[in-house]
């Protein structure tokens, strides 16, 4: 959980680089609120909750996804395309400094 406020603490932060773990928790937390929110649509009848939460985290959601891309080095064009941002998403990043900004594994991790 504490990765994915992490990512919306850094709501619109496009710069500097996302872990693998931060990226893929946020993406795994995102996935389990937006079914509760499909849900809570469900059984009140309305298209509200879902489409409010949705909203609010596509910007978030945009730059972990741009992150993710410069922590492989890689400019946040790449978000743009398919399968191969699959394959940058789940490659582990450069180690190290690169020109997108420091190695976030060096850093302090958070504790599961």
């Amino acid at each position: 959980m504490l990765w994915y406020i992490t990512v919306l603490k850094k709501y619109a932060v496009f710069s500097g680089r996302a872990r693998r773990k931060e990226y893929w928790m946020y993406i795994l937390y995102n996935f389990i609120f937006s079914i509760v929110a499909g849900v809570v649509d469900g059984v009140l009848g309305i298209d509200a909750v879902h489409m409010i939460y949705t909203l609010a985290v596509v910007v978030p959601s945009i730059a972990a996804g741009i992150r993710r891309m410069h922590d492989v080095d890689k400019s946040g064009w790449f978000l743009l395309i398919p399968l191969y941002n699959l394959y940058l998403a789940v490659t582990e990043g450069t180690r190290g400094d690169n020109k997108y900004g420091p190695d976030p594994k060096a850093s302090v991790e958070f504790t599961s």
